[in-house]
């Protein structure tokens, strides 16, 4: 229900967004008020009323502000050019643009010959990919530099019709690998040295020549719908943000493999109800591993890329009775070719980093992280060659926050590299030579992200210093390092700015060149009259301290308060929703209700990220119950604040929040009147091994904590008003979910409504179907208050 980090999405979004996160902020001293709105008196002067806009608005994308922002930024091998994804005529559909870094120039690198990806030219694999990706955008959604040692500049393009290479000095395209009649080139990925491109077909390894043309078979052996070579497995992609199933070495000499074999998990089939066949075509089956049952078999291969037998290293994930190493989570090359797997136990409080010696799959373990509370994964792995040869960098929370680590080859821990009650989010790059790490995170606040440097190596003698900050502006920075460690590109937006895009010095932070700058006025933001939302802060029981955004109705149009209200919520682990990021500024459905008069508050409770390990785990054996309980605290506060009434208070979400949107009505019927319940998880013994039993262990061990923290063992006390929204084939929170909810509302004779897309999955794709839905659900809010 959980990527470059620039463009990385909403992940985990069981929040039911697809919109691409840019997270990003920019330099001291620029002013960020960029958008002119209303305040109210109609005389044109900016302060006109908010009004109320079309509820097409509301799922029309990309969303104001983010058009023409830039994504999947990078720099060439050279670092002379930026790369970047855009849509000149600000729809979802993207090219490849490149800014030159010496004349700071925009042009047109690459243009799809055939329009690139749309909803339609796509196979089932492919749209299954996008799914677990959630990923929205159309023509051009990826590319990777062809790194060599000539002077041509070369891109590969993966497109539906086959995988390109476009010369940028010459702008010549070439298909090198068209599409076969029968399967997809899947997950194409260039060799280092870009002589080669890795891809996956018919479910096997297989590498294309990029000189001689020729394609060579890896693997052998794929069988049916249960064994593959090279492909990461649901539970990969949807819950361990693993999107790849075999990495090449450095050298480019071997690639490192996995083979999933998911013959002991039994198919779970989906009805497509909404076809007029009744044929194979009628139905599709997933290995969906559900709660306490088994988990798929992962090997883990090398092979040489000129093919030749494959070395299996000793490691067998999925097939031990024990669980203790039950997932592959990470694989990562080292230097002089040496392989490291994460592998984490069924329980989630054991992580082993095993090293491998690729010509025999002997192991050992260089690292061993324990938690009782759970362990998170993270990308902050990072190999050593020459400031500590063979070690490396690592991230721990064994503080209760995620700070850096440096192992030496034997992984013996030398010391941390950054401390204190804030946490590292992601390594941005390390300089050996100059013995220094650059890395995000949340130092200058839990609701914004900058970028840092600090020594590589502390020193022992010494207390550590603080880390550097070298991004400027409040909000949120996502960021790219040059290949030179000289410059960084800086992506940033905040509540009250649009992303921009900076070329910035990698010594002090100072702006360089803008790449990018949003138009001083959005003019669809304009047109609407949107307004940011406010940062509240509320105590939940226990004294934390909970972070809020605010959509308060415009007091000169509507009155004083109390107000109708809305609280829209996710509230489950792994994402953060409250943060001073442009995405809140435009949640547009938020921004409708306020416009029709209706308060909506959005509440991060406990469970959620980026607050340290003690206030994440107040979630454990607790669903259902700490992040309610918080919620109904932020209803109170509302009340209290004389905003809202008790029984006037109504509740969305979708996913988790759909679980949770269902749940508050059960729980608390005297303060909430109506619940939206979208794609609900109705009980957890439903829904995936991975993400449930981190959170709530297995079903055997915590038969009582299932059972309360179904919303089916609530739905008796339910007083309000129920609407309930589901795809027919989300293959993620299956059908089944809401399905089961109905029959446990039938039997306690509560009445609910109920909104189904027979073809739809996790979230509607469809433009109409998403009007629909929204026109459904705010006619629902309304007629209920």
């Amino acid at each position: 229900m959980q990527s470059n980090e620039t463009n990385k999405n909403l992940k985990r979004a069981r929040s039911g967004s697809f919109e691409a996160d840019t997270d990003t902020d920019m330099p001291a001293g620029t002013d960020s008020s960029v958008v002119v709105v209303g305040d109210g008196d109609g005389d044109g002067d900016g302060d006109d009323c908010l009004c109320c806009f079309d509820v097409e608005e509301i799922v029309q994308y990309p969303l104001p502000g983010y058009a023409a922002a830039p994504l999947s930024i990078s720099f060439s091998p050279d670092d002379a050019l930026i790369a970047y994804l855009y849509s000149p005529d600000s729809t979802l559909s993207r090219k490849v643009f490149g800014f030159d870094v010496a004349s700071c120039k925009h042009e047109l690198v690459f243009s799809p010959p055939d329009g690139g990806i749309d909803e339609t030219n796509i196979s089932p694999e492919e749209q299954l990919r996008r799914e677990r990706l959630r990923e929205r955008w159309l023509g051009v959604t990826r590319y990777e530099w062809v790194k060599s040692c000539s002077t041509t500049k070369r891109i590969m393009v993966p497109l539906p019709a086959g995988i390109y290479i476009h010369d940028l000095s010459s702008s010549k395209t070439e298909l090198k690998l068209p599409r076969g009649s029968l399967s997809p080139i899947i997950e194409p990925h260039l060799s280092p040295d870009g002589t080669m491109v890795a891809y996956v077909q018919d479910k096997e390894l297989h590498v294309l020549n990029l000189s001689t043309g020729q394609t060579k078979q890896l693997t052998f052996g794929a069988e049916g719908n249960y064994l593959s070579h090279g492909l990461a497995e649901y539970i990969a992609l949807e819950e361990m943000d693993r999107k790849s199933g075999y990495w090449w070495s450095p050298d480019s000499k071997y690639i490192a493999f996995t083979r999933v074999d998911s013959s002991q998990v039994p198919p779970f089939r989906i009805m497509h109800h909404g076809k007029s066949s009744v044929g194979s075509d009628a139905w599709e089956d997933h290995a969906y591993p559900f709660a306490g049952a088994l988990n798929v078999k992962v090997r883990l291969g090398v092979v040489s890329s000129s093919g030749g037998p494959v070395v299996w290293m000793d490691l067998f994930c999925g097939d031990e009775s024990d669980g203790d190493e039950e997932y592959l989570a990470r694989v990562n090359w080292m230097p002089r070719n040496a392989l490291s797997a994460q592998v984490l136990n069924r329980s989630h409080t054991r992580l082993k980093l095993l090293k491998f010696d690729i010509k025999t799959g002997r192991r050992n373990i260089l690292l061993l992280e324990e938690n009782e509370v759970w362990i998170n994964l993270h990308d902050c792995f990072t190999p050593l060659d020459k400031a500590i040869p063979g070690g490396f960098v690592w991230s721990s929370e064994k503080t209760g926050y995620r700070h850096l680590y440096l192992h030496d080859m034997y992984g013996a821990c030398l010391g941390p590299i950054t401390d204190g009650e804030w946490i590292v989010e992601q390594i941005a790059g390390v300089n050996e030579t100059a013995k220094l790490v650059y890395f995000t995170g949340t130092m200058d606040g839990d609701l914004g992200s900058n970028l840092y440097c600090t020594r590589l190596i502390p020193d022992k003698t010494q207390k550590l210093k603080a880390p550097k900050r070298l991004t400027h502006g409040k909000g949120k920075h996502a960021v790219v390092l040059d290949h030179q460690m000289q410059k960084f590109v800086d992506v940033h937006d905040s509540l009250d700015s649009p992303p921009r895009v900076y070329l910035c010095s990698l010594q002090d932070g100072s702006l360089l060149n803008p790449v990018y700058e949003p138009p001083p006025i959005i003019p669809r933001f304009e047109r609407l009259q949107l307004m940011p939302p406010e940062i509240i802060q509320v105590s939940a029981k226990d004294g934390s301290v909970l972070y809020g955004v605010l959509y308060k109705p415009d007091a000169k149009r509507f009155g004083p308060p109390p107000y109708k209200t809305c609280i829209s919520v996710y509230g489950g682990p792994g994402i953060q929703i409250v943060s001073d990021s442009w995405a809140n500024s435009v949640d547009m459905r938020a921004q409708y209700l306020r416009s029709k008069g209706i308060l909506v508050l959005k509440l991060d409770n406990r469970g959620t990220i980026r607050r340290g390990l003690t206030f994440e785990s107040c979630l454990k054996y607790n669903m259902g119950q700490v992040d309610a309980e918080d919620q109904h605290t932020g209803a109170e506060w509302l009340i209290k604040q004389g905003l809202s009434k008790a029984g006037r208070i109504g509740v969305y979400g979708w996913s988790y929040g759909g679980y949770l949107s269902a749940i508050l009505l059960a729980k608390f019927p005297d303060t909430f009147r109506f619940a939206v319940s979208g794609a609900p998880v109705s009980s957890w013994d439903g829904y995936d091994t991975f993400y449930t039993e981190k959170y709530m262990g297995l079903p055997s061990e915590n038969p009582e904590g299932y059972e309360e923290s179904s919303v089916m063992h609530h739905v008796g006390n339910m007083k309000g008003k129920l609407l309930l929204v589901h795809g027919m084939i989300d293959e993620n929170v299956h059908f089944r979910h809401t399905a089961r909810l109905v029959n446990a509302i039938i039997a306690a004779s509560k009445p609910y409504e109920l909104l189904v897309f027979p073809d739809g999955r996790h979230m509607p794709r469809r433009l109409r179907d998403r009007i629909y839905m929204e026109e459904r659900i705010i006619e629902f809010i309304e007629r209920n208050f």
